[in-house]
């Protein structure tokens, strides 16, 4: 009943809302004026249905989206702006055995006896040991059931991508929380979501149906010189780049929308800031100069990665996370844990408290957790546009720290924290960031060069070389883009072609890898990885008919997507696009790193046979693809087996 009464509530809204934007195109004129000097209401409405058929899974998305965006010029040079957009995706309905009510089913383990895999039922681990004394403090066993945690509506972690081969692999929840609670975590605006949210995933108490709603003016202070202001819900552009941010990191990103593949536009979340913009006007060797200071001063938002049992979840992320989450509080069997032989890896039950994912730390709102930015931009004389960037953040993306406390099986209290341990508090830290960006023109050769670059301080990685399963590293970030027009023939013999080409750089500073008896060790991110981007766009039949083929290779996960897509401006209210998404990999082995199954916490069931010292705890690189495996295949390899075709319709009223 609460379930269907929450449903009704937030059908209600999206109906308020877009009966609110359509009286807002019919009868602006006899909105407030807001002023003697003001203008009428100026307000566009567009509908969008995107539907999507996804390899092995069906129907992946049929998202119908209203959007209202409006425009005023208020009194006393105040002007306003707003994007109001509601959606519903049928998906969860139209195909609930994969990402709705029924999804999941009953799983099974895996062991590894003598060197092959052999499936085992899941319930099924190692025979349970007796109490015993771990050397590292505390009394623990392995249970042979788990009363909260039945075998069904689950999933094996990593089964969207990869096979278990050898590897550690657990059950996963993948229902809606509403009616599978297991698991379920605010992970920062995803993690703990019904049904009715899932479809509707703008209206929550964060209000996203709100896209931008602010209030602009630019004050005169003489000499050619203003001051300009904005405040109100935005999004705040510092980027010059495509797929991949480098200094557009002041607003995250809703990667469950479409993954990478959306308009940043599109997938941007607003956040309530407010800017300054000193605008100084030209000098003896400048043509503009301008200074902005942004004040992010929203509650702390993180990137949406996704809910696991979503179409969308970038690098399987949110899936891990509730897999841990579950293991966590409800225990369960993970496969092929426990080294008890030469070739022989038993999976293993272990109960609630034991390992998994404990706390998530989203940083309340105060003053000290407000996000603060500023930049410097110009124009020289001779063309070239530069900016100088500074920005102080919560990073987007979550920190595990490992070696948390586990919890006795007899008594139900915790037990000091132990090193390695793979039980992990969430966690987002504190980052700086100093950078610039740089735009000109190659006359000689017709084409435009964009640049940025960024240098972080505070970002965290995973690392199996530290007690604590993670370490502190500066960044640096890197892109270059070239912009071309010319003309080929055989697309187009009226208009030139768009060929634009980026080329990513990361290293990561004191980069920690080595090599131990069994495997690497250490951050499975790369110390230095490239990611390129070629874009060729053509125009056809006066710019009505637009070919386009994006194309995505990221070099160390060895990894590439095809982009292909028509679009057609029917008539200028109506446009369709046709496309698809193909992925392609070649680096699942070369995906595999060290899980820390044998960082050895529970001595002496997980150092490996004969190790010449079992109660050490250290890591001694025993690996497969899980967890880490998806830092190295990257949000590509990990989803190169979503292929996805779509046909997505807009009309604008």
């Amino acid at each position: 009943m609460e379930t269907s009464l929450k449903t009704g509530r937030r059908l209600s809204l999206l109906a308020a809302a877009l009966t609110a934007s359509f009286a807002t195109q019919a009868w602006g004129s006899e909105l407030p004026s807001l002023g003697e000097d003001s203008s009428p209401w100026q307000v566009d409405l567009t509908y969008e249905n995107h539907t999507v058929k996804r390899e092995h899974t069906g129907l992946a998305k049929f998202r119908n989206t209203m959007q209202a965006e409006f425009d005023k010029r208020a009194g006393n040079g105040w002007g306003i702006h707003g994007i109001l957009r509601g959606s519903w995706d049928g998906v969860y309905r139209m195909n609930s055995k994969e990402y709705g009510n029924d999804a999941g089913g009953a799983i099974t383990s895996q062991s590894t006896v003598n060197g092959s895999q052999v499936t085992v039922p899941w319930g099924v681990g190692a025979p349970p040991a007796p109490p015993f004394n771990n050397p590292l403090g505390g009394i623990l066993q392995f249970p042979a059931t788990y009363p909260n945690n039945p075998n069904q509506g689950l999933r094996v972690l990593g089964d969207r991508w990869h096979g278990t081969d050898g590897g550690v692999g657990f059950a996963v929840p993948v229902r809606p929380c509403d009616v599978d609670s297991r698991g379920c975590r605010d992970f920062g605006g995803y993690g703990n979501k019904t049904l009715s949210e899932l479809e509707m995933p703008e209206f929550n108490d964060r209000l996203d149906f709100i896209r931008e709603l602010y209030a602009k003016k630019s004050f005169s202070l003489g000499d050619g010189k203003e001051l300009f202001v904005k405040i109100g819900k935005q999004q705040v552009v510092w980027g010059r780049t495509d797929l991949f941010r480098v200094l557009d990191v002041i607003n995250p990103v809703d990667f469950s929308r479409n993954n990478i593949y959306d308009e940043l536009s599109d997938i941007r979340i607003p956040m309530w800031i407010a800017q300054a913009e000193y605008r100084m006007g030209a000098s003896d060797w400048m043509q503009d100069r301008n200074f902005q200071l942004v004040w992010n001063f929203d509650k702390f938002r993180p990137n949406n990665l996704g809910q696991c049992g979503t179409p969308n979840v970038i690098l399987d992320a949110g899936c891990f996370f509730r897999g841990m989450a579950n293991l966590w509080d409800n225990g369960g069997t993970v496969a092929n844990f426990a080294n008890i032989a030469p070739g022989t890896l038993l999976a293993t039950n272990f109960g609630p408290g034991q390992i998994g994912l404990k706390d998530v730390h989203l940083p309340e709102w105060s003053l000290s957790n407000t996000q603060l930015g500023a930049k410097y931009e110009g124009v020289t004389m001779n063309g070239l546009s530069f900016s100088l960037n500074a920005l102080t953040y919560r990073s987007q993306l979550p920190s595990l720290h490992g070696g948390k406390r586990a919890t006795n099986s007899f008594t139900g209290q915790y037990q000091n924290a132990w090193p390695y341990l793979i039980s992990f508090d969430m966690h987002f830290p504190r980052v700086n960031l100093v950078g610039g960006s740089m735009d000109f023109q190659l006359p000689a050769v017709g084409a435009a060069v964009r640049m940025e670059a960024a240098y972080t301080q505070g970002e965290e990685f995973a690392n199996t070389m530290r007690e604590e399963l993670y370490s502190k590293n500066d960044v640096f970030r890197a892109v270059v883009g070239v912009d071309r027009p010319t003309f080929i023939p055989f697309i187009s013999e009226t208009s030139a072609t768009l060929i634009s080409a980026q080329l990513f750089y990361q290293h990561i500073f004191n980069h920690e890898w080595k090599q131990e008896k069994f495997g690497p060790v250490g951050m499975p991110d790369w110390e230095n990885n490239f990611i390129g981007t070629l874009l060729i766009k053509g125009f056809l039949r006066n710019g009505t008919v637009s070919p386009q083929i994006i194309f995505a290779h990221d070099f160390r996960a060895q990894a590439s997507a095809v982009a292909p897509q028509v679009e057609w401006n029917y008539t200028n209210d109506l446009k369709i696009t046709i496309g698809a998404n193909y992925k392609i990999a070649d680096g699942r082995d070369h995906w595999k790193f060290d899980d820390c199954r044998a960082c050895n916490p529970f001595a002496p069931f997980t150092a490996p046979n004969g190790d010449p010292n079992p109660n050490a705890s250290y890591s001694r690189g025993f690996g497969g693809m899980e967890p880490l495996g998806r830092f190295r295949a990257g949000p590509i390899g990990a989803a190169f087996k979503e292929n996805d075709i779509f046909l997505r319709v807009n009309y604008k009223f």
